[in-house]
């Protein structure tokens, strides 16, 4: 993620998190973890609607993506744990967070979304989407949770690239989908990022 959507994804999801806890679907190793676990201490700093610390939820199976597997451009071969010859990047999100000191305001989630989704009960204010990138992946993670989105909580999703060459279209087309129906307006949009109110 570019530095600048970075800084705007802290901004969002800080008054965000004032209204209720965060998902993000898709932690791969934490970087941008570490940048809702700042924007969760700011919530907390400024005020969240109930009184209560601002916590983020972090959702992944660990095993990475399509184009994380071997023979793929994004293959990370220190990733692959060599006791089961798979990608498991649990331990360095969990040395992530260590080294940001965001265990006490980031909770992982290990399972697959559709799994977790089906039990998911908690009420959202911020609901992050940067999972698997193919329509599948994508319309699983926006039909699992956003229904829990509150009112006036914010949908933010990644690599959002409405032109072809530019990127892939499924995070696109669950964006258009989301505006479509009526139920979120989106309030900003940087570089690949989107950001959409539910109404």
């Amino acid at each position: 993620m570019p530095r600048d959507e970075g800084e705007l994804l802290v901004d969002i999801a800080t008054e965000a998190l004032r209204r209720g806890p965060g998902l993000e679907v898709g932690s791969w190793c934490g970087r941008s973890t570490v940048l809702l676990g700042a924007a969760a201490r700011a919530a907390t700093a400024a005020g969240t609607d109930d009184g209560a610390p601002a916590t983020v939820f972090t959702l992944d199976h660990h095993h990475g993506s399509e184009e994380n597997q071997p023979g793929w451009e994004y293959h990370e071969p220190d990733l692959v744990d060599p006791r089961t010859g798979r990608i498991d990047t649990l331990p360095f999100l969990r040395a992530t967070l260590v080294d940001a000191g965001l265990e006490d305001v980031v909770v992982p989630v290990v399972g697959h979304n559709t799994v977790v989704a089906r039990h998911w009960r908690t009420p959202l204010g911020l609901l992050f989407v940067d999972g698997g990138h193919t329509d599948e992946h994508v319309g699983n993670d926006f039909d699992g949770f956003a229904p829990w989105v509150v009112p006036g909580g914010t949908l933010v999703i990644h690599d959002v690239f409405s032109d072809p060459a530019e990127g892939g279209q499924p995070p696109w087309r669950v964006h258009q989908r989301a505006l479509a129906s009526g139920a979120w307006r989106e309030t900003a949009a940087l570089g690949s990022l989107r950001a959409l109110t539910r109404t």
